[in-house]
């Protein structure tokens, strides 16, 4: 395998025509056919089962949920649905403006993939426009447990961390993750797949779409996938990024988000061919 198929992707719970968007979600998550699904706004209840189940079901993948202390997934909650085997996932709860924990997570699982142990997470950060500092606070959580999840693994494969982080690529928040301002967690950053391989804006909330045509806010690009660094070239590396789920199925769009699809370099630096 050269790339590896990463997709990130708001469901957006059970908002809006949530069961005439069902078939639409799971046509464009065929569609795509990722090897790494990064999801948010995942639903579960006792009566229609698990969204992340269903969808894994279709192409027999594996699912790591966020969790409760129960071992109950949330019903408004991440996942992470793997072509490769998980061997084991976490759930972290994101602290709130009072610093408690809130109802926003991250679900964090080591996948083994082709080149070995790797770890994934899906996250989804607190949504009001005005609380950059709120964000900020939870990345300062999140990123330092991430790294130290990261080095007990014991390898050099990078991190992949996506979700809805609510952040614009010029906010503080997301300066900060790729190093474009003091980190969370030195010498860990991460690179912005999409800025690493596209010159368009890349907007995955847009009034476009017509789940989001009388909102308020003004399109953003929310969406990531981000992957750590320092790492060894190439592995890891952006190769491509593009949007998905933007068109209707069936009569309707899957989403109020887009989803972000990135093709990662998946060879080791033992794979480059030496120069002449």
């Amino acid at each position: 395998m050269v790339a590896m198929r990463v997709l990130s992707w708001n469901l957006w719970w059970r908002f809006g025509p949530w069961q005439r968007r069902q078939p639409a979600i799971a046509t464009e998550f065929d569609l795509i056919d990722a090897d790494l699904s990064c999801l948010q706004e995942v639903w579960c209840d006792a009566d229609d089962g698990d969204q992340a189940e269903h969808l894994a079901a279709r192409r027999g993948l594996h699912v790591a949920r966020s969790t409760g202390s129960d071992g109950r997934p949330f019903g408004f909650g991440n996942a992470i649905l793997s072509r490769w085997p998980i061997l084991e996932s976490d759930t972290l709860v994101l602290p709130g403006i009072d610093g408690k924990p809130s109802h926003r997570s991250a679900v964090v699982a080591v996948v083994a993939g082709p080149q070995g142990a790797q770890l994934v997470a899906s996250t989804h950060l607190a949504w009001q426009y005005e609380q950059s500092q709120l964000r900020q606070h939870q990345l300062a959580f999140l990123v330092p447990v991430l790294d130290r999840q990261h080095r007990q693994i014991g390898n050099d494969l990078p991190m992949i961390l996506a979700g809805d982080f609510n952040a614009v690529p010029e906010s503080d928040e997301i300066r900060r993750l790729t190093g474009l301002a003091p980190g969370y967690g030195p010498p860990l950053v991460f690179t912005d797949a999409w800025a690493a391989t596209n010159a368009e804006p890349g907007f995955t909330w847009d009034r476009s779409n017509p789940h989001s045509r009388d909102a308020q806010w003004p399109r953003r690009r929310l969406d990531y996938v981000f992957v750590s660094w320092p790492r060894p070239k190439p592995t890891g590396n952006p190769l491509s990024a593009r949007l998905a789920g933007r068109d209707p199925h069936a009569g309707v769009v899957p989403s109020d988000h887009s989803a972000v699809v990135v093709e990662l370099d998946d060879r080791r630096p033992e794979d480059l061919t030496p120069p002449s």
